[in-house]
């Protein structure tokens, strides 16, 4: 609407942008409101990603507006070059946010949030055009229609519709009602494109367009773009809720959870999942992700280590659609079993995915499983389950076998010689087992004098005698976390390395761990068991559970390796529900948080939530009726 000029502006020596509408449509009312109506909204409006108005005029039958020169290009031109970086969606995204709660806080709803109106400068992105900015009120829905698409010039010669239309909300659509999460709805839209580079819905008419946005769900951006953080994914599902209630509610609570992913990488307080003790907490951390998103590394050491004649990485992304909380890859590469919730059973289950294949496949047998871990052969896997450790045969498909009792395990081993390593419970040593079953023998035992409390997730070196294993402390001194070297055949006891997560070992003598929640891998001597130079990145979107030190990664071999990534998706919202289900209202903003019980007055709700550093839970009491909370605990540290 309009035509934009460069301008100079003498009186203050400064260069603006004057936006100007014809005299030949000056006697269009419509045009004319519409200037008018993004004066006053501007107007209200002082952000750094808001377009400035710096004055309004009339000059010789010309209406125009003096407004702050923006350099840059368009959002809509930029797509043309495809997605963007998902560091950039993320940024751009939580600023748009960012502007659109300024303008529904003075109570001004954008009503035509679209790419063409988003300018992207060096300084971040802008928003421009409150054209068709709304104070409040329903807006009819011939209205909405003639205004947005009176400029409609994006028809192409198919016949695809691509322009203003393409971003109304369903409410829009039915002539309701237009507020701020309207323009949540079309943030989403915005934020989609910008991940995928294909708008979320297109047809190839006016009335298939509609029926589109009003009943049909998007393609999963994980489809269109794999890279894409399954987090933004959860955040863009919610924006493109068809009921405005299921939406985020508001767009500051929408750029926070945006500024919360890009600034820590999806990660922050993820809550870890105790077997039997805490299954409620288990389901709520872990049932929000959509998609988990693997990624398979080919040639794992060499794509960093600097060999010169180093083979291309290659990188193949596997979008799992199932709320999975573990992984591990066979030694031969060949597959990957999951630890994943099944609701037809209710319960946590095994699943085997083919590298290369389609799909997961559940094993029976192996309900409430946890931390699997292979045979040598590729044949068997062995996990926790029930207070057992087990194990099942996946080429017979026999049922599992009870190894011996295991109440709450914390990682195993499995060597050549059919020797089991195993951690069985929060606070005890590392037990050698026969994996045909038997009684266990202890091997290692905390060292109280170092503040040791628990030795877990061990791991075999090549000899098939020595290991490593994580000697931790989970009584706050996290500092005594490290990397240990034991050996069956004797006492040996060497510290490898301060660390707090598990370790893998990747021929041809490379050791991988966690250093400041980032996967490193680090030279390491398989005989004289020394570590050497320094550690380079892997991966920063490596899923980290400080509760339990525990990092999703493993290592074929050294062709393959297999990170878990999706970090700090287990975030949750607190929501009301209604008796058929339906929700019909939030409390406060996502968290990490578990286990919510009200009050019998009705006047309270306690819940538990996972500090930022993830090894802290506290109980917070929440009154309902002035939206205060306070803590009732200070700082519980998560034994697990």
């Amino acid at each position: 609407m309009g035509e934009v000029y460069r301008a100079r502006d003498t009186r203050l020596e400064r260069t603006v942008a004057v936006k100007v509408l014809p005299a030949n449509l000056s006697s269009d009312p419509l045009l004319r409101q519409r200037l008018e109506r993004e004066a006053r909204a501007v107007s209200k409006l002082s952000h750094p990603h808001i377009c400035t108005l710096h004055d309004i005029g009339h000059q010789d039958g010309v209406d125009f507006l003096v407004m702050e020169l923006v350099e840059g290009e368009t959002l809509e031109h930029r797509l043309i070059k495809g997605p963007l970086p998902p560091e950039q969606t993320l940024r751009f995204a939580a600023q748009i946010a960012d502007a659109l709660a300024k303008a529904h806080k003075t109570g001004i709803t954008h009503r035509d949030l679209k790419p063409a109106n988003i300018m992207l400068t060096k300084a971040g992105a802008k928003l421009m055009d409150f054209g068709l900015a709304k104070e409040s009120g329903a807006a009819p829905l011939a209205d909405v229609l003639s205004e947005m698409t009176a400029e409609q010039a994006k028809l192409t010669v198919e016949g695809t519709i691509v322009g203003t239309f393409q971003y109304m909300a369903p409410e829009q659509l039915e002539g309701k009602e237009a507020d701020a999460r309207t323009d949540i709805f079309a943030l989403g839209e915005v934020i989609y494109e910008m991940a995928t580079g294909r708008p979320a819905f297109a047809a190839k008419s006016r009335a298939s367009l509609i029926a589109a946005i009003l009943t049909s769900e998007p393609e999963p951006m994980t489809a269109l773009h794999a890279m894409t953080p399954p987090a933004l994914e959860r955040v863009v599902k919610k924006c493109l809720a068809k009921d405005p209630d299921e939406r985020w509610q508001s767009a500051s609570d929408l750029a926070a959870e945006l500024r919360w992913i890009s600034d820590s990488g999806s990660q922050a307080g993820v809550p870890t999942r105790g077997v039997a003790e805490r299954k409620s907490w288990d389901r709520a951390g872990w049932i929000l992700a959509a998609i988990l998103l693997l990624v398979i590394l080919g040639g794992a050491v060499a794509w960093w280590l600097g060999a010169r004649q180093s083979p291309r990485a290659m990188y193949f992304n596997i979008p799992v659609t199932l709320p999975a909380n573990n992984v591990a890859l066979s030694p031969d590469g060949h597959t990957l079993v999951l630890v994943a919730y099944w609701d037809q059973t209710n319960k946590y289950m095994l699943w085997t995915h083919p590298l290369g294949g389609r799909g997961a496949t559940a094993v029976p047998g192996t309900e409430d499983a946890s931390h699997p871990f292979w045979s040598p052969d590729s044949r068997s896997i062995a996990f926790f389950s029930q207070g057992k450790l087990k194990k099942i045969d996946l080429s017979s498909g026999g049922s599992a076998q009870v190894l011996c009792d295991a109440p709450h395990g914390r990682g195993g081993a499995w060597n050549r010689e059919g020797t089991i390593l195993f951690s069985p419970d929060f606070f005890t040593g590392l037990f050698r087992l026969s994996s045909g079953g038997g009684t266990p023998v202890e091997v290692t035992k905390p060292d109280a004098a170092r503040l040791e409390s628990s030795h877990r997730w061990p791991l075999f070196l090549p000899d098939g005698q020595h290991f490593l294993y994580l000697a931790g402390n989970f009584s706050g001194h996290f500092e005594a976390n490290q990397i240990f070297l034991g050996s069956l055949d004797s006492g040996e006891k060497r510290p490898i390395v301060s660390a707090s997560s598990n370790a893998a070992y990747a021929d041809p003598g490379y050791l991988l761990y966690m250093r400041d929640n980032v996967l490193v891998a680090q030279r390491f001597d398989s005989r004289k068991y020394v570590l050497s130079g320094e550690p380079r990145t892997i991966s920063d979107e490596v899923q980290y559970f400080p509760q339990t030190d525990l990092a999703l990664f493993g290592v074929a071999g050294k062709e393959a390796l297999v990170t878990q990534t999706g970090r700090g998706a287990d975030k949750s919202q607190l929501t009301w529900f209604n008796r058929n289900g339906g929700t019909t209202g939030a409390i406060g903003t996502p968290g990490a948080f578990a286990n919510p019980s009200i009050s019998q007055d009705g006047r309270r709700l306690a819940f538990e939530q996972t500090d930022r550093d993830g090894r802290h839970i506290d109980i917070w009491i929440h009154e309902l009726a002035t939206n205060g909370t306070t803590r009732f605990t200070l700082g519980l540290v998560a034994r697990r």
